[in-house]
């Protein structure tokens, strides 16, 4: 079952293992950027996603059952977002 949580900020969404499953940006702007990391806390060494420009009211949707983290999911926000991160 996935799960969900609603950011506007750079935020640990999962301090563990899991999948990011996809994100969904309902708001973007004032040059917004987002990029995923594997970790567990606020580090930056292993890149999921690297820095992209988001799109307001686009789905970002990870097939083939999401993308593996193995250490936790960490999401860092630039600009202006309002996104909802999906992940087990």
């Amino acid at each position: 079952m996935a799960n969900y949580t609603a950011i506007s900020a750079t935020a640990n969404i999962k301090p563990a293992a899991g999948k990011l499953k996809g994100i969904f940006v309902s708001g973007a702007s004032a040059t917004p950027t987002i990029t995923v990391y594997d970790s567990a806390a606020a580090t930056t060494t292993k890149t999921v996603l690297a820095v992209f420009t988001p799109a307001a009211a686009t789905s970002y949707v990870f097939p083939l059952d999401g993308l593996y983290c193995g250490s936790g999911i960490y999401v860092v926000i630039s600009g202006t977002v309002t996104a909802t991160v999906v992940f087990e």
